[in-house]
């Protein structure tokens, strides 16, 4: 069962779960707030919780907000596209052709038909991207299954305003962030082991913990890197 409760401006989401102990988490890259209850924990219980918390929930919230954000993409040449964590300046081709994305060296080579507004390039290479995160993550989710030993029934990639990736252990299915595709590898293998031992542990309790100190001894390092990378210019809100 979901309810909120809010604090001033803030509103923090809370969960009850069958667990013993209560869970804070601010989310990149917005510091969205939600708390993990034992499900018999009053709701004013939790409310004081989250009110000793509040100092500490607006120091991560400011270091998230005040994170890097990517320039608006206007899709002209020279302007900077990252592929796997590395730098490539775009080249618009106009030919009468299928439109499609290739890369050459530090290019981004960018074939669309004459005319082809900036939406529509939009589109085209958000898809690109996926393709592209489809394409690696794969087999690394592969890779992991099988040294889990747990089976992820589905997998979703999407563009997501909060998250870089999601799983639900009900359905067995993880959902991964398009923009994946531009940070470096071992990010996507970090978010990818995170959201696999998610179908073992739901929760982000000192089990899960302990499994991701056991599989990935550098997991917050990259956890860290992924989240000092500069996000998708958008308006966010809690």
């Amino acid at each position: 069962m979901t309810a909120q409760i809010r604090l001033g401006e803030m509103d923090v989401a809370v969960v009850r779960k069958d667990i013993k102990n209560v869970h804070l988490s601010v989310h990149p890259p917005t510091g969205r707030v939600t708390i993990a209850a034992p499900a018999h924990m009053a709701m004013d219980t939790i409310r004081v919780f989250a009110i000793t918390k509040l100092a500490w929930i607006r120091k991560q919230q400011t270091k998230l907000l005040e994170q890097e954000r990517e320039a608006p993409r206007e899709f002209l040449d020279r302007e900077s596209h990252y592929v796997w964590g590395k730098r490539y300046m775009l080249k618009v081709i106009e030919n009468d052709k299928t439109p499609f994305i290739e890369l050459k060296h530090s290019k981004m080579l960018l074939h669309v038909r004459p005319g082809t507004s900036q939406p529509k390039c939009q589109v085209i290479v958000d898809e690109w991207y996926r393709l592209q995160l489809r394409l690696a993550a794969m087999p690394v989710i592969a890779k992991w299954e099988t040294r889990l030993g747990v089976k992820a029934e589905r997998l979703f990639i999407q563009r997501m305003k909060t998250k870089w990736g999601s799983c639900n252990h009900h359905a067995r299915t993880i959902r991964l962030n398009t923009d994946l595709a531009k940070k470096p590898a071992e990010c996507l293998e970090y978010l990818v082991v995170h959201e696999l031992v998610h179908l073992l542990e739901p929760t982000h309790n000192a089990h899960f913990v302990e499994l991701m100190d056991q599989l990935m001894p550098k997991w917050r390092a990259q956890q860290d890197t992924l989240n000092r990378l500069p996000v998708r210019h958008e308006h966010w809100s809690y």
